[in-house]
């Protein structure tokens, strides 16, 4: 089961961390101040807290700081951006004369380390009318409680891209992708051993490298002046095509399932109800959805107006026990406050049952019959268990229905392939061309830029090759690659336990974006491995639409490349 939506993980580690270094150090009781925020920081702020959080520190107005505004001279500004020339050249536009400033004061909190550059074009133009100029080490966004992005959908063309003349733009990439995973490192306070898959590709090899440099710099010595030892962790990097065969299946848990089949954009679905257009954010602020994002469609079916019950049941008891400890609230004020509660049960649950039925259509109208065949060629057998001796038979009548359009169509055509472990160029042709999929057939072929798929599966326990899982540093007993050791070892026993209790963590980074499915299994694994929390990662969050889309634009010119970021 899902932990509790109030401790919401990473996004509670990331928010605490930010209210700690940025707020609490600039905070004056009494004191209003005005909030400067760019792109990247906008979505980090909106992934963690609410409007209402901000006020609470003392945030009167968030502005965009890329935006013409009116001066507000009486009031001092907090400037949350990131490290960029764009950034630094809208606040230097703020404060360009003592006249003609903007605000009373700055408060400048970078998100990441500011280039020398930059900082002396700060310090030559405006020192004066700054009163705090720090960096807080967080280039992530905690998309959830276990999940974060970098919010570089680029880097999938500039690492996967056969074309030479991306090096320096891949170089470029690899190094941002280093410095960001370290401050995701740092958050956690965390300085975990390094692995990555060695073969067939090696991104993963030079990312590791990178970030295994960039996190001996930064631990020799932290913001609290000390230098910090290899931790517990470990930090598994990954190129995209380990596990292509997930990517592209049809998915039957929830939240995998909707964002396959159903359109839904930054988080927001929409639905009809009561004949009028509505609108519902997926987050986890959202109780139902927590439990149920992960499940089966079949169960969440049946399990959604049980599970509302459960949880407004509890809301009400916990509200109810609030309302006794605080028996000065006016009476009118309880009844609202329960009628809110009760509004947002039946909201949730109008909500989900719509997205579930929605999703069910979509099954039964064509995903239904191609589930089967996807599941017999990704496995191998059939439902009865029997192998399955002509991958061809099983998949030609997918390719000759009328119900199937040429994505899906495509989706198979690559299971296909998987199972077999490649095909004849005479036979992927005869079947682009039966298929009259020729526009699209680059989302088939240029696969091979990615490598051989290999799926780990051993991490958690230790049992990765270390031939095919190297170290890029020297890491503690227990993560040393040397393999199982006996539990009734006296001295091991009460590392364990010690290590147990304190928790340990298996940070994933996948280079060129992560699946929904893939994010569950994050959860899963960590449920299962109670010792152990995983938290993945990657550059950005596919869909199998969006991952063959940017397939099929890896032999392409970058100028006619074009790269949308994660909302």
């Amino acid at each position: 089961m899902a932990p509790p939506v109030t401790e919401r993980g990473l996004k509670s580690v990331v928010w605490q961390k930010i209210k700690s270094a940025v707020f609490d150090d600039c905070k004056k009781e009494g004191e209003w101040k005005i909030m400067l925020l760019d792109e990247f920081t906008t979505k980090l702020l909106a992934s963690c807290c609410k409007m209402t959080d901000l006020l609470e520190e003392g945030i009167t107005v968030v502005e965009n700081i890329y935006k013409n505004r009116e001066p507000v001279r009486q009031m001092k500004a907090l400037y949350f951006i990131s490290p960029t020339p764009k950034s630094v050249d809208c606040f230097l536009h703020d404060f360009a004369s003592k006249s003609e400033n903007k605000y009373k004061a700055a408060y400048i909190y970078f998100t990441d380390f500011c280039p020398d550059s930059l900082f002396n074009k700060i310090k030559a133009s405006c020192s004066k009318s700054i009163r705090r100029c720090k960096e807080i080490n967080i280039s992530f966004i905690p998309h959830e409680s276990q999940v974060y992005t970098l919010d570089v959908p680029d880097a999938f063309y500039y690492c996967y891209s056969p074309d030479s003349a991306n090096a320096n733009g891949k170089d470029a990439i690899m190094e941002a992708m280093a410095e960001h995973i370290v401050t995701v490192c740092a958050t956690l306070d965390e300085n975990p051993g390094v692995r990555y898959k060695s073969k067939p590709l090696d991104n993963a090899c030079k990312l590791a490298q990178l970030v295994e440099k960039k996190l001996e710099d930064y631990y020799k010595i932290d913001e609290k002046s000390l230098i910090k030892g290899k931790t517990h962790s470990q930090l598994l990097i990954i190129d995209r095509g380990f596990d292509p065969v997930s990517t592209v299946l049809h998915e039957l848990t929830f939240q995998a399932m909707a964002y396959d089949l159903l359109p839904i954009e930054n988080d927001t679905y929409k639905y009809k109800t009561d004949g009028k257009e509505k609108e519902a954010i997926l987050e986890e602020e959202d109780d139902l959805w927590v439990r149920i994002r992960h499940r089966h469609i079949a169960v969440v079916l049946e399990e959604i107006p049980k599970l509302m019950k459960e949880i407004s049941s509890t809301k009400k008891a916990t509200e109810g026990k609030t309302y006794l400890k605080n028996l000065i609230l006016p009476f009118a004020q309880k009844i609202i406050k329960m009628l809110e509660i009760i509004h947002s049960s039946v909201f949730q649950q109008v909500v989900h049952l719509n997205l579930a039925e929605d999703c069910m259509n979509k099954f039964k109208l064509n995903i239904e019959k191609l589930c089967k065949t996807e599941q017999d060629l990704a496995l191998g057998t059939d439902a009865e268990g029997q192998k399955v001796k002509d991958a061809m038979r099983v998949l030609l009548p997918v390719l000759l229905s009328k119900d199937h359009d040429n994505c899906d169509k495509i989706r198979a055509i690559l299971l296909y392939i998987f199972s077999i472990n490649g095909t004849t160029e005479e036979n992927l042709d005869r079947l682009i061309q039966n298929v009259k999929i020729e526009s699209d057939s680059d989302m088939i072929r240029n696969w091979s830029y990615l490598g051989v798929p290999i799926v780990p599966q051993d991490a958690i326990d230790n049992r990765l090759d270390s031939k095919e899982w190297p170290y890029c540093s020297q890491c503690p007993a227990v993560w040393n690659g040397s393999g199982a050791v006996s539990a009734r070892q006296k001295p091991r026993t009460n590392y364990l336990e010690l290590d147990r209790k304190n928790g340990s963590k298996l940070i994933v980074f996948v280079i060129g974006g992560i699946t929904y499915s893939e994010m569950r299994c994050a959860y899963e694994v960590s449920q299962a491995h109670k010792s152990c929390e995983v938290i993945i990662g990657s550059t950005h969050i596919l869909t199998p639409k969006r991952l063959l889309d940017d397939i099929k634009m890896l032999n392409k010119p970058k100028d006619k490349v074009s790269f949308i970021k994660d909302e």
